[in-house]
């Protein structure tokens, strides 16, 4: 499909030390100096507001572009689409009695897709069916549950690397950012509402079973060209902020309003340590560059782990400067199963949903840290593994108290870990280890392709107190997006040592793309009019017109 796209240019290239000018003065922490965090520290630390707090401000950008709408046919209902863990509280209304979802995806083919899924209301409040075969279930399901295109186009112009989804925004909107290896951030706006109904517009989609409508409120906003290199990771930590790290070793902080660079934090260089396996740096580069970051839920403090370098670092956001480095040491390397020709760079990091500690990923494992930055226990998958993404999830059980964290796998299966609860280790010198309490998908489903991201939504499909229930979507490399409905995962207990299995498949959908990145919410948003009657009355108006110019 070719949709014209009119691109509104946002942000010029700014120098580092105008954007910030503590970046170039910050003074580095001497090697092997421990981060110590409280939670205490990170409330009292400065009288001065945070980068996040200096503009709240959520008035749409000024000059807004046009955007491909190839549309949906969905009303509505929200969640939280960024990597922070949606809130079990949030109870999903729609007007047919349907749960409409809104998912986005990017590829290495460069498309960004947008796509609606309509579940009826009636298969989140079956039981899920544990071990049922994915394959079987695919076909009874998607009976059901309906896809549609909303938008589907060539973004950048190269892979997508990762996208982020805003909370919303008073006026019924998300803000969708994409980064790509073109060093570009391309910013959309993303309508919560429901776009009309019974309105279908002959465009090609990927599929042939898939329709398509048009919801003219989706725009595109423009294009952020701030970084250097490639952008490897994006947050929306408040509707006003955006947070984008890239492979020049920056994390830069932009504001919704203007799209206007607040600050830029510049993490140092790591030394040449030999050339990691896999490694794309340029012949005679260092290997550089954000891999991923985390904001604490104080949005005092933030984490980040680099390319080329075996530590994490620790950020004031009060003052933009760093505020610490932890190395990771070798032994706690070797337990996480990085090797002995492992990079040993830490892949993800994230902070609990409590924000009292986090975790960090690396290439087959992760360590839990405390608050006092000492590792309190291993995460390892069984069989051993590579890990893709992470997720932090509520416990729905009836105890309440413990966290959960989500990982999707090479294999095919979505692994739940309680932070909070270890199992002894063998060794005296050796961490323990958190215990894997349930798993979606795998072989047991019937799926074995590689999981790249997932998302999950915790809807209150029925009025308190009843338990909400956990709908996860996840994407693989080889293109299928699956639904499953997971009901209350951390009820239950692991029998003998072995996780749960949990899970039903709602439906499956080929998008015909290399999926690298996934993002998704409930559509909950208010239409302000009826775009449709609208457009009706302008269509009716024009040809009115043209019929008195032809009668004189």
């Amino acid at each position: 499909m070719a949709t014209k796209r009119v691109p509104a240019p946002v942000a010029g290239k700014r120098k580092r030390e105008e954007s910030h000018p503590h970046a170039s003065k910050t003074k580095r922490p001497a090697v092997g100096q421990e981060a110590k965090v409280t939670i205490k520290d990170a409330a009292d630390a400065s009288s001065k507001p945070s980068v996040l707090e200096h503009t709240t401000s959520t008035q749409p950008p000024a000059r807004p572009g046009a955007i491909l709408p190839i549309n949906s046919e969905t009303p509505a209902s929200g969640t939280n689409g960024s990597s922070a863990p949606a809130p079990l509280a949030s109870t999903v209304e729609s007007h047919d009695g349907d749960i409409h979802l809104q998912l986005v995806t990017g590829s290495y083919e460069r498309v960004l897709h947008g796509i609606s899924a309509r579940i009826p209301r009636k298969l989140l409040r079956m039981k899920p069916t544990l071990g049922q075969d994915a394959e079987g279930a695919s076909t009874s399901a998607n009976n059901a549950v309906k896809f549609s295109d909303t938008f589907l186009f060539a973004a950048h112009a190269s892979s997508i690397r990762c996208l982020a989804i805003s909370p919303s925004t008073e006026s019924d909107k998300r803000y969708l950012a994409t980064g790509s290896s073109d060093e570009r951030i391309n910013v959309y706006s993303i309508s919560t509402a429901p776009s009309a109904t019974g309105h279908q517009v002959d465009l090609p989609t990927l599929s042939s079973n898939l329709t398509t409508s048009e919801n003219p409120r989706n725009r595109s906003l423009g294009s952020l060209i701030h970084h250097d290199r490639a952008i490897t990771h994006l947050e929306f930590p408040a509707k006003g902020k955006l947070f984008s790290a890239a492979e020049d070793n920056t994390i830069a902080i932009s504001r919704t309003r203007d799209w206007t660079v607040l600050s830029s934090i510049k993490a140092p260089i790591p030394k040449p340590q030999g050339r990691p396996s896999g490694d794309t740096a340029a012949p005679g580069e260092t290997p550089a560059g954000v891999n991923d970051f985390a904001i604490h839920p104080s949005q005092k403090l933030m984490l980040s782990v680099g390319r080329g370098e075996r530590c994490l670092r620790l950020w004031n956001l009060m003052t933009g400067k760093k505020a610490g480095v932890l190395n990771f040491d070798r032994s706690l390397l070797a337990q996480a199963s990085e090797g002995k020709y492992s990079s040993g760079e830490g892949r993800q990091v994230l902070w609990t949903v409590a924000g009292d500690a986090y975790i960090v990923g690396f290439e087959r494992g992760a360590a839990v840290f405390g608050i006092d930055s000492k590792p309190k226990a291993l995460i390892t998958p069984s069989p051993l593994t590579k890990l893709h993404q992470f997720r932090m999830v509520q416990s729905a059980s009836d105890t309440g108290s413990g966290e959960l964290v989500a990982i999707s796998t090479e294999d095919g299966r979505i692994l739940f870990f309680r932070v909070d609860a270890t199992t002894p280790a063998d060794g005296k010198d050796k961490l323990p280890r958190c215990t894997c309490i349930a798993q979606l998908g795998g072989a047991q489903a019937g799926i074995g392709g590689r999981i790249k991201d997932f998302e999950i939504l915790s809807l209150q499909i029925e009025s308190a107190p009843a338990s909400p229930t956990l709908v996860v979507i996840t994407a693989s490399s080889d293109g299928v997006i699956r639904l499953w409905s997971a009901g209350e995962v951390g009820s239950g207990s692991a029998e003998g040592g072995a996780p749960q299995q949990v899970g039903s498949l709602l439906g499956t959908l080929e998008t015909g793309s290399r999926i690298t990145c996934l993002g998704a919410f409930v559509l909950d948003g208010k239409a302000v009019g009826n775009v449709m009657d609208e457009a009706e009355e302008a269509e009716t108006g024009a040809m009115e017109n043209s019929e008195g110019s032809g009668d004189e």
